[in-house]
């Protein structure tokens, strides 16, 4: 257990001491925010369906989680090229417990970094409908968290350089986000479309966080508990399956 103490605390120390990784992490949701919240706010409201913002902002503080929480774990690359991967797997603790700490380190960096998201997105003008239930909605960012971080380590195990860091950008995680529902409603959408956006786990994570915040909904709060912890559980396992297979 004092692997996993140790690999966490690591994560929390390098993102804190990287002051331009957390203002440039901020510019992506911010830009979203602003453009689109006051950009498409008159049509949205136009079209009946009320603030923008209100309906926006849980997809952006979404949009934060799953970056860093993936890109967390890409930078397993990082520490493979500089040769702290080998350092770490060499040391006397099992794979398993050095997984858990990168995972969970990475997914309280993602929650931390959501949480600066929130507080712009009140900024703006952003208002939960209850604010007795932010707790509730910060124990679904960190499940959120731990199944996009647990993902990256997946990635990152399998990952060799970071030619490859493109390829999981273009085809991965931006398809991730943009068919979740983040940016639009899930309701009246083609066949196809509602297929595919309900095989989307962000999907699920974002609708819970609109749910909670906004106090708009398309699937019921116990499923998408029920289907994030499941998808959370998958990609643990996976995670831990590829990183205990990695060659040095």
């Amino acid at each position: 257990m004092s692997a996993i103490y140790i690999l966490w605390l690591r994560e929390l120390k390098r993102y804190i001491r990287s002051k331009a990784q957390i203002m440039a992490s901020l510019g992506q949701p911010l830009l979203y925010l602003l453009a689109l919240g006051f950009g498409f706010g008159p049509v949205f409201q136009k079209a009946g369906n009320g603030d923008y913002r209100q309906f926006l902002s849980p997809g952006i503080i979404s949009m934060s989680i799953l970056f860093t929480s993936i890109f967390s774990g890409i930078a397993m690359l990082w520490d493979r090229q500089f040769g702290f991967l080998k350092e770490t797997l060499v040391a006397p603790v099992p794979r398993i417990q050095i997984m858990l700490g990168r995972t969970l380190g990475g997914a309280t960096v993602a929650v931390i970094q959501a949480t600066l998201v929130f507080v712009a997105c009140l900024l703006v003008g952003f208002r939960p409908v209850h604010w007795s239930s932010i707790p509730l909605a910060f124990l679904f960012m960190m499940l959120i968290a731990l199944v996009f971080a647990s993902l990256g380590t997946a990635l990152g195990s399998i990952l060799q350089d970071m030619q490859g860091f493109q390829l999981i950008m273009n085809f991965m995680v931006l398809p991730i986000y943009f068919l979740s529902g983040a940016l639009y409603p899930l309701t009246n959408l083609s066949k196809p479309m509602t297929v595919i956006t309900r095989l989307d786990p962000l999907s699920y994570g974002v609708d819970a966080l609109r749910n909670i915040l906004s106090g708009i909904t398309h699937f019921p709060l116990i499923t998408d508990f029920a289907l994030l912890c499941g998808v959370a559980v998958i990609f643990l396992s996976l995670g831990a399956w590829l990183f205990s297979r990695i060659q040095l």
